[in-house]
């Protein structure tokens, strides 16, 4: 007699703007051996989840804090419209430069970054072309996600798990 053992992984993550993204994945095979239920569901929960989380990591379009706005002044500080509510993607905050000291990611994500970097004596270029190699992007590029999966990283390469105490990862 066959045995039918079905297996389910979701994830939902918050994202900027009230927006949000979701992967799920879902796998069913047939056991001969009922004995084989508990190591094949361990088995394949692993497997769902770090297929789930490796597909994840890429958010796709994230709608920025102003999307969907109209713009009514005219002048030439205007951000420039298509007529669908979306930006021609090189508006500029008053004061702004766009220098280099812009970061995509948190504050604190940002802060905890540089502290992680000084605090280890890690190399900026190596760690750079880190962020480069597994995001596609410079560190200050990376998003409030990848900033996430990076500094995690950052945290295992220093000899630190970025776990708390009770294993369940959280605020260090």
């Amino acid at each position: 007699m066959a045995i039918k053992l079905i297996g389910n992984y979701a994830k939902r993550l918050g994202l900027p703007g009230y927006s949000s993204h979701q992967f799920s994945v879902s796998v069913e095979i047939e056991l001969s051996d009922a004995g084989n239920i508990q190591g094949e569901a361990a088995r394949i929960y692993h497997l769902l989840q770090d297929a789930v989380d490796r597909e994840i990591q890429d958010t796709g379009f994230v709608p920025g804090h102003d999307y969907g706005e109209v713009t009514l002044n005219h002048g030439p500080e205007s951000q420039t419209r298509n007529g669908n509510g979306r930006s021609n993607g090189h508006h500029r905050a008053n004061g702004s430069n766009g220098g280099e000291d812009r970061w995509s990611c948190s504050d604190k994500q940002k802060e905890f970054i540089l502290k992680l970097v000084n605090e280890n004596d890690l190399d900026r270029d190596t760690v750079e072309q880190t962020a480069l190699d597994r995001f596609g992007v410079g560190v200050r590029q990376l998003n409030k996600l990848q900033a996430s999966g990076f500094i995690t990283e950052l945290l295992e390469s220093c000899g630190k798990n970025g776990k708390s105490p009770n294993g369940k990862g959280g605020r260090r």
